[in-house]
């Protein structure tokens, strides 16, 4: 039994390649892009979140590194306003002896050469 209009060489069940089945082609082939394109800002989305994971460690032992030296740095002004307080002659004395030693080891150093 013959359709009118349908050659042999026609899909079965008596559909008709028409306008319509280009488009879902097309669409098809569009929503194969666009799933690459998502897929693509998925791995790129979980890529920054690993990153940004990273970079919040990274500053966390920085924050408590820079606390850890603060806090030095603040015990190393309190001994400073210690020894700029009180009359230590000896402090002093024992400074102005290094300096000293320095200026002659300099000195010795320079004037073998």
């Amino acid at each position: 039994m013959r359709r009118a209009g349908m050659g042999d060489g026609a899909p079965p069940g008596g559909y008709v390649a028409s306008g319509y089945s280009a488009q879902e082609t097309e669409n098809e082939h569009l929503q194969d892009g666009l799933k690459k394109k998502v897929e693509a800002l998925k791995h790129l989305s979980i890529d920054i979140g690993a990153e940004v994971k990273y970079q919040n460690t990274m500053l966390k032992s920085m924050d408590s590194d820079f606390d850890s030296t603060g806090g030095f740095l603040q015990a190393t002004m309190g001994r400073l306003k210690l020894l700029s307080r009180g009359s230590q002659t000896r402090i002093y004395c024992y400074m102005l002896l290094f300096a000293l030693f320095v200026f002659f080891v300099l000195y010795w150093v320079i004037r073998l050469r």
